[in-house]
């Protein structure tokens, strides 16, 4: 006895595993009483029977246990549990507790059966110890003491698999939402066996509003919001599994045979739950997620390509319009790739101070003059330097467009000083602003401490913004910020316009002090042609609204000659020079084309005044 309670505890106390402890228990015991054969049964949470060790009985007979229910009449084992105390069958063959089951042992030579339930700390049976004997008998004292020690051994065992369990079970899951967690998450997709197209699918749910609610109305409004999304999505996918992968990322696993069709309204679904409102103590919030998905497709070799696919569709879906739904297509991964590699390149580049400004002459055409200049971002690379259009891509990500706007505020801050310090009649430059600068609420603090840091007055800058930036999220919005930005000194020039969406009401809800007319135009300007007409309405419409006129992508004299007739007397282009680094531009400013400091031009924007006046 000694001996099988050291093999058992050190088995336990090494975490063997609930199987094989059973087992070698097993055939400890039977070598101590040869004439037995010993069975250990477990009970799971919903009460059922499951054989767990019989290493001297036929697997098909331990087999025929699996699932029974315990009570009056459920064999020895059963009744033992139904009963919580041990039970005694000297015959198989006439007890009335083995009605349903002698079938089973009498073919095999068991004529007699005596089971122990094993009981946890709250006298809960989890599990039976029994012998079966080839005679009908019932236990001697001495079989009674072993199996007093196998019952405690038993206990032992399967206490410790239960906290294990229960451990397993918590790191498994989410303890905000009680979904899977990120692990379960993992498991389960390595779990799949990827099989034909169609199988399986994938949806991954990230909510838009978290960190609203969190900001507005506090934590427990935030962890509210996931738990009731948590269990809106997990309802609307049942009785697929769901999980929460991240803090505000969902997941579902959608396993059954799966068309485009049925993953579309599995997506509908979800955002149609989540689209009711919740009550969140005090407040109400609308729960609002975008949603990506992904089938198992030909070429789908492992599920991970699933979930990257899913993550593609989310990530184009944030980009083309939070709150909707983007199935994966083939191409889409392939674009994505490219835009992410992009910005790892332009955040690799900002690291390492390889993002540069680069100038382009605004000139009066008459005159040729250098009045402004327009910063162009570069990324250099060993010996070659980037254009802007380049890594355009790149700078759809919030993140790097407004590390690169931030950058370039800096630089261009520093050569302005450079050039004032020179006595070079400076009159402004303009800088390109994205639309997440407009709505990051600091692009005014960070352009007052750059040129603030310098020494610079803000009236040297021109902030230049698109129409696309315009729209981007709401007239109004744009609209208060540009009326903060011109409270500060700043002028603001309306890029590109002709393209984009190409609205006059821009001009009248959005004040702006420049409009630039796109290259599109001024490549067309020819006597009698629309261009042309459209070139000199825009012209007279700016003048009635004070507002100044830059012709941009000017290549040719004749241009030139035709702004002029046209009322325009300021304009960039390749005709008097292409972007260029600043030493060249300081060359340019110090050179022909700049009036020096002290005679004509006063560094104040008389110049620009000028100008003005004469595009009326």
């Amino acid at each position: 006895m000694l001996k099988l309670q050291n093999i058992i505890l050190e088995m336990i106390a090494k975490g063997d595993s609930l199987a094989n402890i059973s087992t070698r228990l097993c055939i400890e015991a039977e070598m101590l009483i040869p004439d037995a054969i010993c069975s250990v049964l477990t009970i799971d949470g919903a009460g059922i029977i499951h054989p767990l060790a019989g290493p001297s009985l036929p697997s098909r007979y331990s087999a025929a246990l699996d699932g029974i229910e315990p009570g009056p009449s459920a064999g020895s084992c059963g009744t033992a549990v139904y009963l919580r105390s041990e039970v005694t069958v000297t015959d198989i063959e006439t007890d009335s507790r083995w009605a349903d089951y002698k079938h089973l042992a009498l073919p095999l030579g068991l004529r007699a059966c005596w089971s122990s339930p094993i009981l946890d700390a709250t006298g809960e049976a989890v599990g039976t110890f029994a012998f079966y004997y080839r005679e009908c008998r019932g236990p001697t004292e001495l079989e009674r003491e072993i199996v007093r020690q196998c019952v405690h051994l038993c206990a032992i065992a399967l206490e410790r698999e239960q906290r294990m369990e229960a451990h397993q079970q918590r790191a498994l899951t989410d303890a905000l939402t009680g979904l899977p967690n990120r692990a379960a998450f993992n498991a389960a997709l390595g779990s799949l066996d990827c099989g034909v197209p169609g199988d399986w699918a994938l949806l991954v749910i990230d909510l838009d509003n978290l960190k609203v609610a969190n900001d507005t109305f506090g934590h427990h409004a935030g962890d509210c919001l996931l738990t009731i999304a948590g269990e809106r999505i997990a309802k609307a996918v049942a009785p697929n599994a769901s999980f929460r992968i991240g803090g505000d990322e969902f997941a579902a696993v959608i396993q059954s045979a799966v068309s485009s069709t049925d993953l579309d309204r599995t997506a509908e679904q979800i955002l149609a739950a989540l689209a009711e409102p919740a009550e969140c103590g005090a407040h109400v919030i609308v729960p609002r997620a975008t949603i990506g998905g992904a089938a198992l497709s030909f070429g789908d070799r492992v599920a991970e390509r699933v979930r990257q696919n899913a993550d593609f569709a989310l990530y184009h879906a944030k980009e083309t319009g939070r709150g909707g739904y983007v199935r994966y297509w083939p191409g889409l991964g392939t674009n994505i790739t490219r835009r992410l590699g992009d910005i790892r390149d332009v955040d690799a580049a900002l690291r390492e101070h390889r993002i540069d400004a680069y100038y382009q002459p605004v000139v009066r055409l008459d005159t040729r003059e250098i009045v402004g200049l327009e910063a162009l971002c570069r990324m250099r690379i060993g010996d070659r330097v980037i254009s802007a259009a380049d890594f355009q891509e790149a700078t759809k990500d919030v993140h790097v467009a407004v590390a690169m706007t931030a950058r370039m505020i800096e630089l261009v801050a520093a050569d302005v000083r450079a050039w004032l310090d020179m006595g070079i009649a400076f009159q402004h430059v303009g800088i390109n602003i994205s639309s997440a600068d407009m709505h990051g609420g600091r692009l005014d603090r960070l352009l007052a401490d750059a040129f603030e840091k310098e020494g610079v007055p803000l009236k040297h800058v021109v902030l230049e913004v698109t129409e696309t930036v315009y729209m981007g999220a709401g007239d109004r919005i744009v609209q208060r910020a540009v009326e903060a930005l011109r409270a500060k000194g700043l002028r603001v020039a309306l890029d590109d316009f002709g393209t984009g969406y190409a609205s006059l009401t821009h001009l009248l809800t959005v004040p702006v002090d420049i409009l630039k007319i796109d290259k599109s135009f001024i490549a067309r300007l020819a006597p009698g042609d629309a261009g042309m007409a459209i070139v000199e309405g825009l012209i007279q419409i700016a003048g009635k609204l004070e507002m100044r006129v830059i012709a941009e992508g000017i290549e040719t004299e004749e241009q030139v000659r035709e702004l002029i007739s046209a009322g325009c007397l300021l304009g960039q282009g390749y005709l008097f020079s292409e972007a260029v680094d600043r030493t060249a531009t300081t060359a340019l400013l110090l050179g022909d084309n700049q009036t020096p400091a002290g005679t004509r031009g006063t560094g104040d924007g008389s110049a620009y005044s000028t100008a003005r006046k004469m595009s009326r």
